[in-house]
């Protein structure tokens, strides 16, 4: 990526959204997201009635993104995140977003008063700051401002710090992996031998792999998360934690084999839809029926999450409620066939056809993923091997995603 990278165009927005959400909920602080500049990427989250009133001004707004940009780059200079007094008088602090040593942006938090300021550092922005009107209602308002310990502040600001920067880095690495997966794809298609088409696509897979982020950390984070829910005995929580671990170890497996065990494979997906079930408050249920005797047959590393993807955000939550999913898989003797089936409304068979050629339109709700998964199918097993889209096309028939792979296969003679 040799064009500058900016904040928007890195990390998805809605899931940043998400997140800064949730963390304002949980912590009970303000949260907001803004560029290099200082300008909001971002709705605000939890912001004070004072805050929201100093901004609804053009001279506050104005005074607001002076003081986000100021504290952001204050932040990038320290090296990590800073309490700092806001020219409103309240406690924030800055959370930097760093690429490569290239300053993207920041998360501002806070909008409070601290219950225990002394013997506690404070910076202030400015040190002398423009005198700003005398307003009897900011006053009042600022009054009722949260008041918190400086403990609690400083623990959010290094765990929001720490989730930042892998947020920042996992998007890099998505989409680093991805420009090297549309390079495989056009030399797959270019080639005329088969070993070198191999060859190609193991050195993609090195390089990707150095871009990826040490896990190290999320796990440690996701395992004390997972305790304490054990202890607090919030049960669905623990199991949420441990799946999503379990999936996150799966994807950055240290392994570079191209094939893994069916069984493997249906454990994340199984991991994978509960998650989403849990996200979507149970409006979908899923089944899993594949037989013990399939455990160990080879299939090619994440073929079924992309497709159970597509049968939750194109089938369930369209339909809102009562969404199923099915996994089930049988044999002809030769080959083992896995089937993904949701009784969403189908897809329209044209659409169907470009999602497989990788010529729809994302937006128009198919994407890359089930173009990859069958290019990949065919060049190792052969063309007979790709994918099959069934559906009728009517409301609530339903979508049946099929694919087969040999019982018995060596990779080694590829």
């Amino acid at each position: 990526m040799n064009s500058p990278v900016r904040l928007k165009d890195l990390i998805n927005l809605e899931m940043l959204q998400k997140v800064q959400d949730n963390f304002s909920a949980a912590v009970g602080i303000a949260l907001v997201t803004v560029d290099m500049h200082g300008v909001p990427v971002t709705s605000l989250s939890g912001f004070t009635e004072h805050c929201q009133a100093m901004r609804a001004s053009k001279e506050g707004r104005a005074r607001c993104i002076r003081s986000d940009d100021l504290g952001g780059r204050k932040a990038m200079a320290r090296g990590g995140p800073g309490l700092f007094l806001c020219h409103g008088g309240l406690v924030d602090f800055a959370v930097p977003l760093v690429l490569r040593g290239t300053y993207l942006g920041a998360v501002l938090a806070g909008q409070v008063r601290l219950k225990d300021a002394n013997g506690h550092r404070v910076e202030r922005l400015d040190a002398n700051p423009p005198a700003a009107p005398r307003d009897p209602r900011l006053e009042e308002l600022f009054q009722q401002t949260p008041v918190i310990s400086y403990k609690k502040i400083h623990s959010a600001a290094y765990t929001l710090y720490h989730l930042a920067g892998y947020l920042v880095e996992e998007s890099y690495s998505k989409i680093m992996s991805q420009e090297l997966n549309t390079k495989n794809l056009r030399l797959m298609e270019e080639s005329r031998h088969r070993l070198e088409l191999e060859k190609s696509l193991r050195e993609a897979e090195l390089q990707a792999l150095s871009y990826q982020v040490n896990p190290h950390f999320l796990f440690n984070v996701l395992n004390a998360i997972g305790r304490l829910a054990y202890f607090e005995r919030a049960e669905k929580t623990e199991k949420v934690v441990y799946g999503f671990s379990d999936m996150m170890r799966y994807i950055l497996r240290k392994n570079i084999s191209q094939f893994v065990s069916v069984r493997s494979e249906v454990e994340h997906v199984k991991n994978y839809l509960y998650i989403q079930q849990v996200r979507m408050s149970d409006k979908f249920s899923f089944s899993i029926e594949v037989n013990e005797k399939y455990n160990q047959v080879l299939c090619p590393f994440m073929v079924l999450q992309p497709i159970a993807e597509n049968c939750v955000n194109y089938a369930v939550e369209a339909r809102g409620e009562d969404g199923h999913i099915r996994l089930l898989a049988h044999d002809d003797g030769t080959d083992m066939i896995l089937e993904l089936i949701d009784n969403g409304d189908g897809i329209d068979p044209a659409r169907a056809k470009a999602a497989l050629e990788g010529s729809a339109d994302r937006q128009g709700g198919t994407g890359i993923g089930l173009h990859n998964v069958d290019k990949r199918l065919k060049f190792f097993f052969g063309d007979q091997y790709g994918l099959e889209i069934v559906s009728s096309f009517l409301p609530g028939e339903g979508t049946t995603v099929r694919m087969r792979f040999p019982l018995h296969f060596d990779p080694g003679n590829l």
